[in-house]
């Protein structure tokens, strides 16, 4: 396949989006304003033509709106949430040319073999098998070129895309929500970041004997082209057919790789997708990508903290407090009530002492769907709300994992796993611990 990132790809790329948006705003306004009825499915099915086909940050973002409750509308949902990660992959001309680029004309002297067919192929760039001249089998992440503009001009048009939404619903505002995909997609384009979050993980799960990181080649990456050792595994939809008891374990491990950093550290993985990770035959987790990392204050996690309490002894005061220490401002009783419908449909499953299912009512196939909508009518009532930056990720995390717990029907006592990771929680503690551990692996605290 040609390299399709010249300025005249960019610009047929963008008129074809631009051309999609168009008519969906059309569509939107003759629903709003001449009282036609609006083809919500096909809109949907338009949206994920549109974005499913390009190789930029901007099917990323689909994906994300996908996992967020209530960013779009159930029809959305469903549509969007069948893009894939898997893109088809660049061809071996341009593999050969982007390698030059980074490792220069000799590149091929640097390995021992070098597979010119993708493994895997994503929205940011492709992966590639090769192996060391030390004998090391190792994974080469390779970014598209000329990614810099092409993320700006995608975020340019997610702008577009969250007034079109704000225009027409009021319950959500996104200003703060475009701010936080913004400063992740820029940091997720820096593979040298990524490399240093590795070295990040590594360091935090240092005590996980069942969750794998994969080990860094700086002298054969750059901030376009991340060298690490391949871990060899399944992906996770194959062990849905397995014993209870390993899908128990499986999902056990999974829980243990998000929150160990999450709660000791104030480090989150922001990006659950069944494409990050991988299962070994003892049911343990090889994570894989680390682009998309979100750090918290520690205040910020003791504010997840006290809303479990809140929840757990129906504390309304600290509950105001959990919302206000996480950046809700001007919150109502009502709000307040609103916003607990969610979070108690979150922490439903930590708030219940015994094994059970992630979720055991049904909500029609799409997660969370029936307490979103009802949460989404009540805010649009009362005026809406203005998310907080941080919880974007957050609750992205917390969504997609559940995801994937239910994937896997696993039945584990979630409470007892809850108050094994939150016991002595100190908020000092982590700060300090966290300081150190971005310290020692040269990663920025985010604003």
């Amino acid at each position: 396949m040609r390299d399709d990132n010249t300025l005249s790809g960019r610009v047929r790329r963008y008129a074809r989006v631009s051309a999609s948006m168009g008519a969906v705003a059309a569509r939107f306004g003759a629903e709003r304003l001449f009282g036609l009825p609006l083809d919500r499915p096909r809109l949907a099915a338009d949206l994920r033509q549109a974005l499913g086909g390009l190789k930029g940050p901007l099917m990323k973002v689909a994906q994300l709106m996908s996992t967020i409750p209530d960013a779009l509308r159930d029809e959305y949902i469903v549509e969007l949430a069948q893009l894939q990660a898997n893109a088809p992959s660049m061809g071996w001309p341009f593999v050969k040319r982007r390698m030059a680029a980074e490792l220069g004309a000799d590149w091929r002297k640097r390995f021992a073999e070098f597979e010119p067919e993708a493994a895997a192929a994503a929205s940011l760039g492709q992966v590639h098998r090769a192996t060391g001249l030390d004998g090391q089998l190792l994974a080469c992440k390779l970014q598209y070129p000329d990614m810099e503009s092409v993320v700006e001009a995608d975020l340019r048009q997610l702008r577009l895309i969250f007034a079109i939404y704000r225009r027409y619903d009021k319950a959500i505002d996104p200003s703060r929500v475009h701010a936080e995909i913004a400063a992740r997609l820029r940091e997720e384009i820096d593979y040298d970041l990524e490399r240093r979050h590795m070295g990040l993980y590594t360091r935090m799960l240092r005590r996980e004997s069942q969750v794998h990181v994969p080990e860094p080649a700086p002298e054969l990456s750059t901030g376009r082209l991340l060298t690490m050792t391949w871990l060899d595994g399944e992906p996770l939809m194959r062990w849905v057919g397995r014993t209870k008891a390993e899908r128990n374990r499986l999902a056990h491990n999974m829980f243990r790789a998000w929150y160990v950093p999450f709660y000791e550290y104030g480090v989150i993985h922001g990006d659950p997708h069944l494409g990050n990770y991988t299962v070994r035959p003892d049911c343990s987790v090889n994570l894989l990508d680390y682009g998309c990392i979100r750090v918290f204050p520690a205040k910020f996690i003791q504010g997840v903290i006290d809303l479990y309490h809140a929840l757990q002894n129906d504390d309304m005061d600290l509950a105001v407090h959990a919302y206000e220490t996480w950046g809700f401002k001007g919150l109502s009783r009502e709000v307040i009530e609103v916003l607990n419908l969610w979070g108690y449909f979150v922490y439903n499953p930590v708030l219940d002492d015994r094994a059970r299912r992630i979720q055991e009512a049904a909500e029609g196939g799409v997660y969370g769907a029936r307490v979103a909508a009802k949460v989404h009518r009540e805010l649009h009532r009362l005026g809406g709300v203005r998310p907080p930056s941080e919880f974007v990720y957050m609750d992205r995390a917390a969504i997609g994992l559940g995801s994937v717990f239910l994937h896997l029907d696993a039945e584990i006592n979630w409470h007892a796993l809850f108050e094994e990771l939150i016991e002595d929680f100190d908020a000092k503690r982590l700060h300090r611990r966290q300081t150190a551990a971005l310290k020692r692996a040269d990663v920025p605290r985010q604003a």
